[in-house]
């Protein structure tokens, strides 16, 4: 299918499923919502429907370490079944590689190799006029948004779109979505070893690398390291524990990401609303929504730190992504929270839950 042909049945499929999301309109169409944002660049002069225009990067560092110009913007981070959506700044933004972060209210872990085609995105909604930047992966998922608010600073934001306005439209060269790994039999992963490893943990970053040391699966990890290290909840822990911390003012920090990025909100919470398939935090400037359905298992999981322990609930498909991970809002040097441990502590451990089948 064309550009053109995928833009105007687009624009058909948009004109009769209203407040219909791209990748809704993705998946309908069968493209990845990159080659579907990409078909609004030959959008003509004049149209109703999104407008976009591809950007080349040839220095994802720089690009990003310009992102602080543009002021308050509203970001946006998703996998499959979750989106968090925080209003901030980028500020102290910081590369040590491709491995860099932001430590604003728009507080991100970014991972660049992944990163690929970037967008200018233009549309009219019932709300008026969203201009946006989109980022993608090489298999064309979205990474990470920017949707300008209006205190932004726009002048930025165009010169930024200028700097970056690609010179040809080349085609995008879209590689396949990544294969899940297999996993080793549970039998050929040391145990012991894992949990020796897992106790002498003296920062919750160690955590990863822990995994890959021993060749474990994160939810084969929890299935084998033991109940007093992490332990499986039923899967409505995610409703109760933010109804809970709404109810309460508890300050809690929400992890969600994918493969490129992953984005941070840390404070209290006000407003959970439970809409269909969705868990939804609608609070001024945090939005969080999870596809309830999507949850394949929930647990609580505890790291040592030179701290003490850390308690997170963490929230996982049935192919073993991670959708979200929750902690207490704590600094470094500072014990956990009591308050949002005995709200982890109270969640009903799972009784139903098929976790030796995860990956």
């Amino acid at each position: 299918m064309n550009q053109n042909d995928l833009y105007e049945r687009w624009l058909d499929l948009r004109a009769s499923e209203k407040r219909l999301f791209a990748l809704d309109a993705a998946n309908k169409l069968n493209v990845t919502e990159c080659e579907l944002v990409a078909s609004a660049c030959t959008a003509p002069s004049g149209s109703s429907g999104p407008i976009a225009v591809r950007l080349e990067v040839p220095d994802w560092v720089a690009f990003v370490s310009a992102l602080p110009k543009l002021g308050l913007v509203k970001a946006i981070t998703r996998n499959q079944p979750a989106v968090i959506e925080v209003e901030g700044n980028y500020d102290r933004i910081e590369f040590f590689g491709a491995h860099g972060q932001s430590l604003g209210t728009i507080d991100l872990r970014i991972f660049l190799r992944v990163w690929r085609y970037a967008f200018f995105v233009r549309e009219e909604t019932s709300r008026g006029t969203s201009e946006s930047l989109q980022i993608f992966d090489e298999t064309g998922r979205a990474i990470h948004k920017i949707y300008l608010r209006a205190e932004s600073d726009r002048t930025a934001f165009l010169e930024l779109i200028e700097t970056y306005r690609a010179k040809s439209s080349a085609a995008l060269e879209l590689a396949p979505p990544a294969q899940v790994r297999p996993v080793r039999p549970d039998a050929e992963i040391d145990v012991d070893g894992l949990r020796q490893a897992w106790l002498a943990m003296t920062d919750t970053h160690e955590f990863f690398g822990l995994l890959q040391r021993f060749s474990v699966a994160r939810t084969q990890a929890l299935r084998l390291a033991g109940s007093d290290l992490a332990y499986p909840v039923e899967r409505d822990s995610l409703e109760r524990i933010l109804q809970s911390a709404a109810a309460s003012g508890l300050s809690i920090m929400v992890f969600v990401g994918n493969a490129g990025i992953i984005q941070i909100y840390s404070g209290a919470i006000t407003k959970v609303v439970p809409t269909g398939p969705w868990i939804n935090v609608l609070d001024p400037t945090f939005n969080l929504h999870v596809q309830r359905d999507l949850i394949d298992s929930a647990w609580v999981v505890r790291k040592p730190t030179k701290d003490g322990n850390v308690t997170s609930l963490e929230l996982y498909t049935r192919e073993g992504e991670q959708i979200a991970l929750l902690v207490g809002l704590r600094k470094p040097g500072q014990t956990e929270n009591p308050a949002w441990r005995s709200a982890v502590e109270a969640l009903p451990a799972a009784l139903n839950q098929n976790v030796t089948s995860l990956t």
